[in-house]
């Protein structure tokens, strides 16, 4: 399940200025508008799997027309913003407090909310092409020589790259279903991704490396659904990995997605 969420600046104004690095503010306003037991669950617990413990949510970049001014993002107009999870308590709770405050605070920055949609979900068929609404990060964790931890991030050129993104979804799907679904000869790759679509975030003191663009899915219907309810790749609830069924329109380029603009 998702909703899209759909904002303008407060108070009349016609723009508002954002950090470029906001994933970490809207986290908090996604945990911030759940009520105090449920974000308590989620944040301390969620969904357990191997010894993991999984949010089962995630977010999309916001969506607007915005231009980059001295190290800020500065929004001009209607901004979109997506949240899915396959928990409807999550979304429940989310637009319920959003709906009563009708004003979002993401840092310093007020944002009024006009409406809230719920979109019916896409009907399932593999392949299928999926568009990052944020960026998907893939990596492991290695020890050097010296004893140091150093975190490699995979491109989508890798192999490793779906692998790990399929692994990751079957392990999403035992830790909501309780069981094991198997692969079936599912695939994911890139269908159009250039160097362009690589996005350098910071996540609190952290950097994380992940890709926009377009990717096809070819999986069993369980992979597909979790993909679109819980995101694709890690660090889902530090928003990434949310994706949306694509098809190219007139109004959406595949020069846009390609230069990571759409």
């Amino acid at each position: 399940m998702r909703v899209d969420l759909y904002l303008c600046p407060a108070g009349g104004r016609q723009k508002v200025a954002l950090p470029v690095h906001y994933n970490v503010l809207l986290q908090g306003v996604v945990y911030s508008s759940l009520n105090e037991a449920l974000a308590r669950r989620v944040h301390d617990h969620g969904w357990q799997v191997g010894g993991r413990r999984l949010k089962l949510f995630t977010f999309s970049r916001l969506r607007g027309d915005f231009r980059c001014r001295s190290g800020r993002l500065i929004f001009y107009g209607k901004i979109a913003w997506t949240i899915a999870s396959p928990e409807e308590e999550i979304l429940e709770s989310l637009v319920v407090h959003l709906l009563r405050a009708k004003v979002l605070q993401i840092g310093q920055a007020k944002l009024e909310l006009l409406s809230v949609e719920v979109p019916v979900p896409p009907s399932y068929r593999r392949p299928i092409c999926l568009r990052a609404l944020s960026p998907i990060t893939v990596y492991s964790t290695f020890e050097t020589s010296d004893g140091r931890k150093k975190t490699y991030y995979y491109t989508p050129r890798e192999p490793e790259f779906g692998r790990l993104v399929l692994e990751n979804l079957r392990r999403k799907i035992r830790a909501w279903m309780g069981e094991d679904i198997p692969l079936d000869g599912a695939t994911f790759r890139p269908v159009r991704v250039s160097n362009r679509n690589l996005v350098v975030a910071r996540y609190k003191d952290t950097i994380i490396k992940g890709w926009t663009g377009i990717y096809e899915l070819d999986a069993p219907e369980s992979y597909f659904r979790m993909a679109l309810d819980a995101g694709l790749g890690a660090k889902n609830s530090q928003g990434f990995g949310c994706v949306e069924v694509w098809a190219p329109t007139k109004s959406v380029s595949l020069k846009e997605v390609e230069a990571g603009k759409r």
